[in-house]
This record gives structure tokens, sequence and C-alpha cells, in this order.
């Protein structure tokens, strides 16, 4: 397995030409290698994220950039042979469709994941925030005996650090 050289390779360097049976595998096994690697990374961080330890997960963001590049230039290599993938080796084509509806189910779990985390960490900030602006607000009613509505200077700004 000669992966510098291939890594080497520009990624349009043959895309006209019918790649043979073990340039078509050679293919395949790239984009199955991009999706496993970047699967892995990305289980680990569902896992991570689901435990809470988001500062933990937020360390694995530069390796998953580049596994993600990977994965996009292994996908463009095999877009731009397609035509004749799908002449010379259809079975190998179709496998690589099904582990790739699996992979993006993966991926969308993942995303749901970090979707609600962000959702209750935004809910705790503003639970937070609305509990900060209750004590500030003077408890006074209006002549029709109603709370009255707290004016602009007693609202008091709420800074929140991005950084964990």
């Amino acid at each position: 397995m000669n992966h510098f050289n291939a890594s080497r390779q520009p990624m349009h360097q043959r895309p006209n030409a019918a790649p043979g049976s073990a340039e078509a595998r050679k293919l395949a096994e790239d984009l199955m290698d991009a999706m496993s690697a970047l699967l892995g990374l990305i289980e680990r961080e569902t896992e991570l994220v689901r435990a809470g330890k988001v500062r933990e997960a937020m360390t694995l963001e530069s390796k998953k950039q580049e596994l993600s590049r990977n994965y996009v230039g292994a996908v463009s290599q095999l877009k731009a042979n397609q035509t004749q993938l799908a002449k010379s080796a259809p079975e190998l084509l179709s496998t690589l469709h099904r582990h790739h509806d699996a992979f993006r189910a993966m991926l969308q779990v993942n995303l749901t994941v970090l979707a609600t985390a962000h959702a209750v960490s935004e809910s705790v900030v503003r639970g937070v925030n609305a509990e900060i602006q209750k004590r500030n607000v003077p408890n006074t009613y209006t002549a029709a005996g109603r709370r009255a509505a707290p004016g602009p200077r007693h609202i008091t700004p709420l800074a929140v650090s991005r950084s964990l």
C-alpha cells in the first residue's frame, strides 16, 4: 500500500480515464477509510457531549476538520469517476451507497446531540438572565393594581464568557 504516493497525486488526475477493478477498489477503500475514521471521531464526540464533557469534545475539533477534508476529497474523487465505476463495478458502488447511508444516519444523530446541547445551554443562560433581571427590578404596581413593567434603566446586562 503506497499511501504516501497516492496522497501526493492530484485529485483530478484521472477523472476521465475508466478505472480498472483495482483502481475502483482503491477509490472505494479510500472512501470507506475516510468514513470510518470520521465516524469513529464523531461517535466519540457524541459520547462526550452526552456525558456533559463539552470541553473534552471541543479538543476533537481540529482532528474532525482534518478527517472531514479527507472525506470530502475521497467523495470528490469517487464522484469524478462515478460513471466509470457504475459500468465497471456496479456492486461496489451500491455497497458504497449503503455504507454512506449508514454514515449519514450517524451524522444525523451527532447533529441532534449537538443541537440539544446547544438548546439546553441556551435555556440555562436565559434562565439565569431572567433570575438576574427579576432581582434588579423594583416591585411596584400601577394604579390599576398590575405589576409595573421594568424600564430600561432597571435591566442589567449579562456578560457570558464563551470559553469553557
